[in-house]
C-alpha cells in the first residue's frame, strides 16, 4: 500500500511538472510571436514608397463629362416632371399637398391673428381723441403767406414789379377762401364774448359747432378792399395764428395776445405795426374737438400789417405769443410760440 501510494505521488509530480513546462513554452511562444510582429512592422515603417505611391494624380478626382445642352434640358424635363415616379419638382403630389396644407395653415393663422391685434387696438381707442397725448402743450406758430418754405420764413419783392409780389397776394387768397363771409355764415354760429366755449356735455361722437371767424374783419389785409393785400403799394400783409392742439386751454383763462418787432438790427421804419381784427386770440375759439367732431372749425387768425416797411431793407421780424403758459423763447424750437421771418420790400 505505501509502495502504490509513493508511486502515485511521483506520477502526481511528473504531471505538473510537464503541464508547467508546456505552459512555460506556450508563453515564450507567444512573446516571440509578439516580437516578430513589431519587428516586422518597424521593417515596413522603413520600408520604400513605390513610385507608384508617389504618383498623387491618381488619387484625384476625375473630371465629370462635360454634358451637352440637349442632356441639360433633358435633366430640366424630368426635374419638372418625371413620368416614371410621377413626381413633379422632386416631389409627389402627396408631398405637395402636405407643403401647401401647413403653409395654409400657417398664413391663416398668422393673418387671424394680426386682424385679432388690430380689432383689439382699434377696440381699446376712441378715434375723437388720443388716449396717449404726447404733443406739447404749449402752442407753436405759423404765418402766411410762405411761398418757400425751404429756404424760410421770406418775404422780398418788389412793389412796382407785380411778377414779385403775386405769388404771396395768391397764397393769402388761397388760405383764407374758407373764411369768406358767405361761407362762414352756413357753417358756424355768430359767438359773442371772451369766454372758453365748452361743448364737453354732449355725447363723444357728437358733432360740435364752431364759432365764425369772418374774412372781413381783417380790415386791410382782407383781401376784400384791395385785392393785393398791400404788396403793390409796398405795405405787405401777413396772417399768423397758432397751431391746433386737441382739448387746449390758451392762456388759463386770459387771451393770449400778439406783438410782432425787429429781431436783429435797428427797429426804425417798423414801430407802426397794425393788427386786424385785433393783436389777441379770442378765448371763444377753444377747445378744440379735431377733425370728426369739429367739422367746420376756422383757426382764429390775426393779420399784421406793416404800412410803413423802408425800401431796399431786410427785416428781421419775429412775431411772438404772449401769455400764461405760452413759451416762445425755446432753443430748440423755433416755431415754439414765435414764428420769424425776413421782410424785404423794394420799389
Amino acid at each position: 500500500m505505501e509502495r502504490d501510494s509513493t508511486a502515485g505521488g511521483a506520477e502526481d509530480l511528473l504531471l505538473e511538472d510537464t503541464v508547467s513546462k508546456l505552459r512555460a513554452g506556450s508563453l515564450h511562444k507567444h512573446e516571440l510571436a509578439e516580437a516578430m510582429e513589431v519587428e516586422q512592422e518597424g521593417l515596413v515603417e522603413h520600408q520604400p514608397l513605390e513610385q507608384d505611391d508617389l504618383n498623387f494624380e491618381k488619387w484625384k478626382p476625375k473630371p465629370k463629362p462635360k454634358r451637352t445642352l440637349h442632356e441639360k434640358i433633358d435633366d430640366l424635363k424630368t426635374y419638372l416632371w418625371n413620368a416614371e415616379t410621377k413626381e413633379f419638382m422632386g416631389r409627389s403630389g402627396k408631398s405637395w399637398s402636405l407643403i401647401l396644407l401647413f403653409y395654409s395653415a400657417l398664413y391663416i393663422f398668422l393673418a387671424a391673428m394680426f386682424a385679432g391685434c388690430m380689432c383689439c387696438l382699434m377696440w381699446s381707442i376712441s378715434p375723437y381723441a388720443p388716449t396717449y397725448n404726447d404733443r406739447v402743450m404749449p402752442p407753436g406758430m405759423t404765418m402766411f403767406p410762405h411761398v418757400d418754405v425751404a429756404h424760410g420764413f421770406d418775404v422780398a419783392f418788389n412793389a412796382s414789379d407785380r411778377s414779385s409780389w403775386r405769388k404771396y397776394a395768391k397764397a393769402l387768397e388761397a388760405h383764407l377762401k374758407s373764411y369768406d363771409d358767405g361761407v362762414q355764415d352756413r357753417r358756424n354760429i355768430n359767438c359773442e364774448g371772451n369766454t372758453y366755449f365748452m361743448q364737453d356735455d354732449l355725447e363723444e361722437s357728437a358733432e360740435r359747432k364752431a364759432c365764425q371767424f369772418k374774412r372781413s374783419w381783417l380790415g386791410e389785409c382782407s383781401g376784400m378792399k384791395d385785392k393785393d393785400f398791400g404788396y403793390s403799394k409796398g405795405k405787405p400783409c401777413i396772417l399768423v395764428k397758432m397751431n391746433r392742439i386737441l382739448g387746449y386751454l390758451p392762456g388759463q383763462g386770459t387771451p393770449i395776445h400778439v406783438t410782432c418787432g425787429v429781431k436783429k438790427g435797428s427797429t426804425e421804419g417798423l414801430e407802426e405795426v397794425q393788427f386786424f381784427p385785433e393783436n389777441i386770440f379770442n378765448l371763444r375759439y377753444y377747445p378744440y374737438y379735431g377733425k370728426l367732431r369739429h367739422v367746420n372749425y376756422s383757426s382764429p387768425l390775426v393779420a399784421v400789417h406793416f404800412p410803413s416797411v423802408p425800401y431796399d431793407t431786410q427785416l428781421h421780424i419775429q412775431c411772438k405769443l404772449n401769455g400764461k403758459g405760452i413759451i416762445n423763447d425755446s432753443p430748440t424750437d423755433r416755431f415754439l410760440g414765435s414764428v420769424s421771418f425776413t421782410l424785404q420790400v423794394g420799389a
